[in-house]
């Protein structure tokens, strides 16, 4: 029987390999060397560094990130200990593209300006990005993506370089992951001088990692111009946030933009396959039962002479209320943690269906690729 350290809040983990396993479970943050006595496995979120100081002298031969990001892994060292890593990329590609589109709507509310007059920039088009880019397209935004590590394996057609959809977007959404050094390197990214090229009262949304914008940077900006509106759900040294940047966002969430039922759910089913299959334990097909349904599982749109957008950011803002997030931080900043580790997830669009009468079809064509279920008209 193989031994397992895990961290006790990966989602719906508890009692399923406890007939094959002995597991431990502890919060990520208590996981220490200590803990790691005899064990063979380890199943984490980002709060458990994974570093030379954690594994050195433990027989730990399996890594399994509950997350997109392995930036608090110490691949090097695994590496040269022959320890295998695995992450769940893409697990919460439709939670952060529910974000987004809920930062959409907010900013549609807060300005009156339609989508379709807008240039969205989109950097890092992975798993995520390449979500918001359909969105963009569909909300009829003309999109800019810059993705460096694709271009070169694809091509420049298709993509703009970084200066261009800085200079020319109005909003502008990052979704790389984060990367310290290298050809890609993606650690303040966005320094002062980058996002100075940005033009006078664009949108910067941040859902990546904090570091991929310097925040020092980020404030010179902002106190020069004052014309740069943020919209953030990562931060620079999490969980002591920085309280100018807070005050200053139109927008601010304690990362969570990733956090619904569904990503959970896709990121622990990811890190017990992959675990069966290195230890030929029998869950290689399993994934969690009992997902909760949302409160308000129906969305009622009376659709008469509403324009598309209107339609699509109603059944949006049913899903997810963003500005709750918002005020939840403003009012307990020092609470960061707390808000992000005891945060009620979220269902995605695909747990919702849209009631209306005489929707349009364009409105039912973009409601559909959302994932939204559409009732037939009454």
């Amino acid at each position: 029987m193989i031994r397992i350290v895990a961290d006790d809040k990966i989602p719906f983990l508890k009692g399923v390999l406890e007939p094959f396993a002995d597991i431990t479970y502890l919060p990520g943050s208590k996981i220490s060397s200590h803990s790691l006595k005899g064990a063979d496995a380890l199943l984490i979120r980002t709060l458990t560094s994974c570093d030379e100081r954690l594994l050195k002298g433990s027989s730990v031969r399996f890594i399994g990130t509950a997350t997109i990001g392995t930036d608090h892994i110490d691949n090097e060292f695994c590496n040269k200990h022959s320890i295998t890593r695995v992450s769940a990329p893409g697990c919460n590609a439709g939670a952060v593209l529910q974000y987004i589109s809920a930062a959409l709507s907010d900013i549609y509310a807060k300005t009156g300006i339609s989508m379709g007059n807008l240039t969205l920039g989109i950097i890092g088009a992975g798993h995520i990005g390449k979500k918001v880019e359909i969105l963009g397209h569909a909300l009829g935004m003309k999109v800019l993506v810059n993705d460096p590590p694709r271009e070169r394996r694809e091509g420049s057609s298709g993509f703009t370089s970084i200066s261009r959809v800085l200079e020319e977007s109005d909003i502008l959404t990052l979704h790389v992951p984060l990367n310290k050094t290298g050809q890609d390197k993606s650690w303040h990214l966005l320094d002062r001088d980058a996002l100075s090229l940005m033009k006078p009262g664009a949108w910067l949304i941040n859902s990546a990692r904090g570091e991929v914008v310097d925040g020092a940077g980020l404030i010179d900006v902002l106190r020069s111009r004052k014309s740069l509106n943020l919209i953030l759900d990562v931060w620079e040294n999490e969980p002591s946030i920085n309280i100018e940047l807070l005050c200053s966002a139109s927008l601010a969430t304690p990362h969570i933009a990733g956090y619904s039922w569904e990503g959970k759910a896709n990121a622990s089913a990811a890190i017990v396959r992959e675990l069966s299959l290195a230890f030929d334990l029998p869950y290689k097909d399993w994934y969690p039962e009992n997902i909760p349904d949302p409160a308000m599982k129906t969305c009622t749109i009376q659709c008469n002479d509403k324009p598309t957008e209107e339609i699509i950011f109603e059944a949006i803002s049913h899903t997810y209320k963003i500005r709750n997030d918002d005020r939840n931080l403003r009012t307990f900043p020092e609470n960061f943690a707390s808000l992000r580790d005891g945060y009620s997830f979220r269902r995605e669009f695909s747990a919702y269906q849209i009631s209306h009468d005489n929707i349009c079809t364009d409105a039912m064509k973009l409601l559909l690729r959302l994932g939204f279920f559409v009732n037939p008209a009454v």
